[in-house]
């Protein structure tokens, strides 16, 4: 027997038309899930759920757009799940936002806003509408995208920092919830990756150069490194696991002053 096999799984992954979110979802199609691509817009999960059909085979992947500030847009993103392709087993609640650089001295109301309303209250909504048909079906596994940033002080990405130190807790506090209707509750906490999101983090190559002496792997890190723990996460293989965040940053959060 294969732990890691998701042969007859339902996913869906928000924020999963490219970086983090893509490479998750192809990875859980490679693992034999059916999945459901979702982002802002529907061209671009058209584009994602396409080349995941041609890849492992049609049916594999459909596509819906939603916007996760939107409660009827992802009571919306369920029901096409369902109808789609049946009831959801997995959830990767990926998708994310950071309006704002700066000290948290410079950050407007709104703003703060925004991020808490994207990054924490989404997710309590997608997950508050998806667990009851968990529990039905006997249990299932939801996967939260947090961020190191949760584990850090920062001068600049402060609220997004504390948004996502506020997922931390909200994986804990389902976890207990949820537990006993077999429901397991995770995080991922990546460090800097290389996407679009992240750039003005690495896309100054002093920056860069530091980082990658800041890390103890001494590279940045890829989508395709949390995807694996993604799989993992949503499989038999971690079968046993609730309520824990796994930091996937190449050692930088372990390595303290030089």
């Amino acid at each position: 027997m294969n732990p890691f096999d998701l042969t007859g799984k339902v996913a869906v992954i928000t924020g999963s038309s490219r970086g983090i979110g893509r490479s998750i979802a192809e990875h859980l199609a490679g693992a034999g899930a059916r999945v459901v691509i979702s982002s802002r817009r529907q061209e671009a999960c058209d584009e994602v759920a396409d080349a995941i059909n041609r890849r492992f085979g049609d049916g594999s992947a459909i596509a819906c757009a939603a916007g996760i500030a939107s409660k009827p847009a992802l009571e919306n993103l369920v029901e096409v799940a369902r109808s789609g392709l049946g009831e959801v087993d997995i959830l990767v609640c990926n998708a994310a936002s950071n309006p704002h650089y700066g000290p948290l001295s410079t950050i407007s109301d709104d703003q703060f806003r925004k991020i808490f309303d994207n990054n924490v209250l989404s997710t309590h909504w997608l997950i508050s509408l998806l667990a009851p048909q968990m529990a039905k079906r006997g249990g299932g596994s939801i996967i939260v995208v947090s961020s190191i940033g949760g584990l850090l002080g920062s001068g600049t990405i402060g609220a997004y920092n504390i948004s996502k130190a506020a997922d931390f807790q909200l994986v804990r506090n389902l976890a207990v919830e949820l537990g006993p209707q077999n429901i397991r509750v995770n995080a991922l906490a990546p460090g800097v990756i290389k996407t679009d999101f992240a750039k003005a983090l690495y896309e100054d190559e002093t920056a860069a150069a530091r980082l990658r002496e800041d890390t103890p792997l001494r590279r940045l890190g890829e989508p395709d490194d949390i995807a694996g723990a993604a799989v993992f996460l949503a499989s038999a293989a971690s079968g046993h696991i609730t309520g824990q965040s796994i930091v996937i940053d190449g050692g930088a959060t372990i390595q303290g002053a030089k």
